[in-house]
């Protein structure tokens, strides 16, 4: 028979468990799960790697819970200063970051940040409450006004450079334009007009940027240099075939064939071991995360929690989206990670707070 006490610590952590939202939170473990798995694997030669992603995780899942306590409410009402913090922030970068392998994108202010990182939450939530404030009253004027607001942080993080988290930011901020009602001739209007920008873009490129662009065309111009990322990793996947090597059994990871196994990489080293079978089961699970991202947006209870929520599910879209089409050789390598798998302690965070933001719009989807 339980003791009071029993019975008391039960409750409190019934009351403590019921913040997460029981689906997504178990499809996050079982992607985390496998992510654990794959590390281990991959950074047999790195001691500590395993040890430093639990602790990863364990920070990811406070994250999401103290995310998943906050009420929307609460949220929309920070939007607007954290937005501003976040632009501070980049602009500090720009004029006195640390510079790292030729790019200034870090701020040390005590400990070493990356305030890009930033944006990918504080942008939708910016624009989410922009919308918000105008709902029924959503002109031409308010799309250019939003687009600006897009524009600012995704320019800052370009010139760092740093092109690919600058797209990813952007995107996410297109996904909250798009679902506030952005017409479908207009977004054609963009396509075509970005199109036609290619040759002026080209030329705004970094080198090494259009070197990723020419070894997504043809990685065999240069095997040995720019190219073998992608070749490496190709040979990896395509080593799999349909059920793979087995678990610590992938050649290419062992003689240390594919770069940043640990990180950017890892879904090669995944499919090495576990082929097509593999690769289908992750797959779902990350259709999955989608499904129930995009099920609560559909569910919420005002218009600033539906685009933040959809916006925050197609980020997790983007980032697997662009993983593994890069490790795949489908897309440039832009050095984007593969959520919740990837070793790393910013992604995470990262993840964990937009999870947990999920999570909080679930869970007040009838508190207007």
């Amino acid at each position: 028979m339980d003791t009071p006490y029993q019975d008391a610590i039960r409750n409190r952590l019934k009351t403590w468990l019921a913040v997460f939202d029981g689906p997504l939170a178990l499809i996050v473990f079982l992607i985390m799960s496998v992510g654990i798995i794959t590390l281990y694997s991959a950074g047999i030669d790195f001691p500590g790697r395993v040890e430093d992603q639990l602790r990863n995780i364990i920070i990811c899942f406070i994250i999401m819970w103290i995310a998943a306590s906050v009420p929307p409410q609460t949220l929309m009402r920070f939007a607007v200063p954290i937005y501003t913090v976040g632009i501070a922030l980049l602009v500090a970068v720009a004029m006195f970051g640390l510079i790292k392998k030729g790019a200034r994108r870090w701020l040390n202010i005590g400990i070493v940040i990356q305030p890009s990182e930033i944006m990918k939450i504080a942008l939708p939530l910016m624009l989410a409450w922009f919308f918000q404030k105008r709902d029924g009253h959503v002109g031409w004027k308010e799309y250019v006004i939003a687009m600006m607001l897009l524009a600012i942080p995704a320019g800052l993080i370009m010139k760092q450079p740093d092109l690919g988290t600058a797209l990813l930011v952007a995107a996410t901020g297109f996904y909250v334009i798009f679902l506030a009602g952005l017409a479908w001739k207009v977004i054609i209007s963009m396509a075509v007009a970005g199109a036609a920008s290619l040759p002026v873009v080209w030329t705004l490129l970094h080198d090494y940027q259009r070197h990723r662009v020419m070894m997504l065309i043809d990685p065999s111009s240069d095997p040995l240099g720019k190219g073998f990322h992608i070749i490496q990793s190709v040979i990896a996947i395509g080593s799999g075939g349909v059920t793979g090597k087995g678990w610590l059994q992938g050649t290419q990871a062992y003689l240390h064939f594919i770069p940043e196994r640990t990180t950017d990489f890892i879904f090669a080293v995944f499919s090495e071991e576990f082929g097509l079978i593999g690769n289908i089961v992750l797959m779902i699970l990350y259709l999955l995360l989608i499904a129930r991202g995009l099920m609560i947006a559909v569910n919420a209870s005002t218009v600033f929690a539906r685009l933040l929520a959809g916006a925050i599910t197609m980020m997790f879209f983007m980032y697997a989206f662009v993983n593994m089409g890069m490790v795949s050789g489908i897309l440039p390598v832009v050095g984007v990670p593969l959520p919740f798998m990837s070793y790393g302690g910013t992604a995470m965070v990262t993840l964990g707070l937009g999870t947990g933001i999920l999570m909080s719009i679930q869970r007040h989807r009838k508190l207007v």
